[in-house]
C-alpha cells in the first residue's frame, strides 16, 4: 500500500471521528435547548429546536453513506474495522439523542401556555444537567479513545435513574392531589422519561467506546436504577 492512499485512509477515519464531534456538539446543544423552551414557556424556542433535530438526522445520514462506501473500498480489518463500526454505532446513539430531545421540545410546545409551580421543574433541571454532562462526558472519553472515562459514565447512569425515579413519584403525588395537573404532568413525566433515555443512550455510547479501544464490552450487567415500573402509590383518602 502506497504512502498515498495510507494517508487518505487516515484521512477519511479524522473525518468520521470530526462528523461525529459535529453530531454530539448539536445534541448537546438540543438537550439544553430543548428544556429551556420548556421552563421559559418559549414556544417559539421550541419549534426552532424541533427542526434542528433535521441536521442531525442528515448528519448521521451523511456518515451511514461514508461508512459503507469506505467498507467497500478500504475492506478494513481488526482495528480499523472496529472504529469504523463503533462510528457506525456511535452515530445511531447520538440521532436517538437528538430525537428525544425534540420529543421534549414538542412536550414544550404543547404546554407553552400552561403555568406550574416552579418546583416542578427543579427535578427536571437535574436531570437535564446530569443527562448533558453524561453526554458531553462520553463524547470526550470517544474523542481521546479513553475506556476509563468512558467506563465512568457508564457507572454514574444510575444517579440519573435515581433523579427520574423522585421526579416521577413526585409528579404522580401533583396528579393524585390535584385532578387538574394531571394534563400537565403526564407531559412532564413524558419529559422525564425522554431525558432518562438520553442518558441510556449515552451509556450505549459508553459501552462502544469500551468495545472500540478494547475490544470486548464492559463486563457485568449494566447497572440501572429506574424502579419506575414497580412504582405503586395509593390515592390518599378525601
Amino acid at each position: 500500500m502506497s504512502e498515498h492512499i495510507v494517508k487518505s485512509y487516515e484521512q477519511e477515519l479524522t473525518g468520521l471521528d470530526d462528523k461525529i464531534s459535529q453530531m454530539g456538539g448539536l445534541a448537546e446543544q438540543l438537550v439544553g435547548e430543548a428544556f429551556d423552551s420548556l421552563a421559559s414557556h418559549n414556544p417559539a424556542r421550541a419549534r426552532a429546536t424541533v427542526a434542528s433535530d433535521a441536521t442531525i438526522d442528515l448528519l448521521h445520514r451523511e456518515l451511514e453513506e461514508q461508512v459503507i462506501l469506505m467498507i467497500a473500498r478500504r475492506q478494513p480489518l481488526a482495528n480499523d474495522l472496529r472504529q469504523v463500526i463503533s462510528v457506525l454505532k456511535v452515530a445511531g446513539e447520538l440521532e436517538r439523542v437528538g430525537d428525544l430531545a425534540k420529543n421534549v421540545a414538542k412536550r414544550a410546545q404543547a404546554i407553552s401556555g400552561e403555568t406550574h409551580p416552579k418546583g416542578l421543574l427543579t427535578g427536571l433541571q437535574h436531570m437535564t444537567d446530569l443527562a448533558s454532562r453524561q453526554l458531553k462526558d462520553v463524547l470526550d472519553a470517544y474523542v481521546a479513545r479513553n475506556p476509563e472515562r468512558a467506563m465512568q459514565v457508564w457507572r454514574q447512569d444510575e444517579n440519573l435513574d435515581a433523579v427520574y425515579n423522585s421526579v416521577f413519584r413526585e409528579l404522580l403525588t401533583y396528579m393524585m392531589e390535584d385532578p387538574r395537573n394531571i394534563g400537565l404532568c403526564t407531559h412532564l413525566l413524558f419529559v422525564a422519561k425522554n431525558l432518562e433515555r438520553i442518558g441510556d443512550h449515552t451509556t450505549n455510547i459508553a459501552e462502544t467506546v469500551t468495545y472500540m479501544t478494547r475490544g470486548s464490552l464492559p463486563e457485568g450487567e449494566r447497572p440501572k436504577g429506574d424502579l419506575t415500573s414497580s412504582t405503586l402509590m395509593s390515592v390518599p383518602h378525601r
